[in-house]
């Protein structure tokens, strides 16, 4: 931790006493160097390492309150959650940017998960709102975009999708069928790992384990052919061709197991739900063979919000709506970054010395993360 310290030089002409040029002051200073928060003790590196060790660290405000404490340093939880909402509003010509990369992509992965947030209007404060999460764009700009709403109603997902065309994949949620209702540009795609995770469940309580392995089996056969395929870097249409090739058998031998035990497992019971669960979603479930960009799950969208779950157990709350909004805003900072290679406090630091300069859609687009230089 170190003070920076600033000269501003002040200026006046002891000859004319600037009646030179009455339009300016007679007495002039050096200009303030741009900073993403002006007139702040906060620089750029130390936004950057709060921000990171909240949202990537899952260290709240009122504990980095203390360790700053202990180095002699007073800057209160208060001021950084200020802080926060401030970089957001800065940097919202980026944002928008991201979200709508997002939805240029040939896939695009949902999920969401609950949040608890202070102070909405007509609602409880122990009431439950969403946090909603999408990972898309263009191969090589990939980006994981969050969104707070205080449902989880379908019409959030039908409004961010809309401009999108393509594959959509989620788990089994009713509610995305919902939000594309009547769109033919839409494909939606299914989730086997949510389906094998029932089967896992079913596993550990029936007793016939065998019963449940056997789903388990033709699942994990599946993903055998992907991991090897992608593995031999083949092309586009070669390895859509040979996955389908090597994946049709399976996924007709899976089907027809499938069938057979929904006659003879009651509904009720958990492998029952299992066998159900993936009959019904079947034809979602195999559409992944349609696209070399799609894979048979949806995990990668899921391995994206759990960072955002971790963090919750931490910070428990957002005390506002409009902070549940900005921490959206840190958190798709943080995941993008790390979906393009680079280091989250690397390039967040980058972008908070660079963004105060950004005038044109030119200046904001060179800071995206995959086009970022990072110093």
């Amino acid at each position: 931790m170190y003070v920076e310290k600033t000269i501003r030089p002040k200026y006046v002409c002891r000859t004319c006493e600037g009646t030179e040029d009455e339009d300016k002051p007679t007495v002039r200073i050096a200009p303030v160097p741009p900073a993403i928060i002006p007139r702040s003790i906060a620089s750029a590196s130390l936004l950057a390492y709060i921000m990171v060790q909240k949202y990537q660290d899952h260290l709240p405000y009122y504990r980095q309150e203390q360790l700053f404490g202990r180095f002699g340093i007073e800057i209160s939880r208060q001021d950084m959650a200020n802080w926060q909402q401030q970089i957001y509003a800065k940097l919202a010509p980026l944002f928008d940017m991201m979200k709508q990369t997002a939805r240029a992509g040939p896939v695009l992965q949902m999920d969401e998960t609950t949040v608890q947030v202070m102070g909405e209007e007509g609602r409880a404060d122990t009431q439950k709102s969403y946090m909603w999460l999408a990972r898309g764009g263009p191969p090589g700009k990939t980006v994981v975009w969050y969104e707070y709403h205080p449902t989880r109603s379908h019409i959030h997902a039908k409004t961010f999708l809309e401009g999108f065309s393509g594959y959509l994949q989620t788990d089994g949620y009713e509610g995305y069928d919902k939000a594309i209702a009547r769109r033919d540009d839409i494909m939606h795609v299914g989730c086997f790992a949510h389906a094998r995770r029932y089967f896992f469940e079913a596993a550990k309580v029936t007793k016939k384990p065998q019963s449940a392995e056997e789903g388990i089996k033709h699942i994990r056969k599946l993903y055998r052919i992907e991991e090897q395929l992608r593995s031999e870097n083949r092309g586009e249409q070669d390895f859509l061709a040979e996955r389908k090739k090597q994946a049709e058998p399976v996924l007709a031998a899976f089907r027809s197991w499938l069938e057979k035990r929904a006659m003879e497992v009651p509904p009720s019971l958990l492998l029952g739900k299992a066998v159900a669960y993936t009959l019904n979603q079947w034809d979602k479930l195999i559409r992944y063979l349609e696209s070399p960009y799609l894979t048979p799950d949806n995990n990668a969208c899921e391995n994206a919000i759990r960072p955002f779950v971790l963090g919750r157990k931490n910070w428990l709350f957002n005390k506002s709506p409009a902070g549940a909004e900005s921490s959206c805003g840190i958190y798709s900072l943080i995941e993008t970054a790390k979906q393009n290679g680079l280091e989250p406090l690397d390039y967040v630091r980058d972008l908070f010395e660079r963004a105060p300069l950004a005038v044109s859609p030119d200046d904001w687009e060179k800071l995206l993360p995959w086009n970022i230089v990072t110093l």
